[in-house]
């Protein structure tokens, strides 16, 4: 991280993490339908879009915690959801959800007014497009995408500088 002084103030994203193949197959569409110029993504479920710098060994710690404290937490893949200008991956997970919230009112305070709303589970595949665009996808699309249950296998924290996430580690559902 060279260049990047200790007051760095770049904030942190925190997703869920797909089963590996799940991510594969969701990385495939998103490269297929995401516009090449703003895709350097993989395939990620966002669960918070900016935690502060300055709570990074307590929110490190929260995360360790609940990892070694939660089982792979169930999920559902529903179908395709419209983002109006994109098209996701709609999914559902009250456990997820759950442990969402935990870490919500472990930060209170701290988090941004985007990340004080639940959010609606997702991937997304296609973003930025017209909305003719994002309807012509999930017509095409929506024969294709099975429902499907799934196990979420960890989280992972990332820094987010304005362009490809900086990784910084994953936390492996083991309780």
């Amino acid at each position: 991280m060279s260049g990047q002084g200790e007051h760095d103030d770049a904030p942190f994203i925190l997703t869920a993490q797909l089963p590996k193949d799940m991510a594969a197959w969701a990385t495939a569409l998103r490269t297929e339908h995401f516009p090449p110029e703003r895709n350097y993504l993989d395939a990620h479920v966002t669960l918070f879009h900016a935690l502060p710098r300055s709570c990074e060994a307590e929110l490190r710690e929260c995360l360790a915690r609940l990892a070694g404290e939660y089982a792979p937490p169930a999920g559902h893949l529903e179908g395709l959801m419209s983002l109006g200008g994109g098209t996701a991956l709609k999914l559902t997970s009250a456990e997820m959800l759950s442990i969402r919230e935990e870490i919500a009112d472990r930060f209170h305070g701290m988090l941004t007014s985007q990340d004080q709303h639940k959010p609606r589970l997702h991937v997304t595949i296609q973003n930025k497009v017209t909305s003719k665009e994002a309807k012509a996808l999930q017509a095409r699309l929506s024969p294709e995408i099975q429902p499907r249950d799934f196990a979420f296998r960890g989280l992972a924290l990332y820094i987010y500088r304005g362009g490809p996430w900086e990784f910084v580690r994953d936390f492996a559902f083991r309780g």
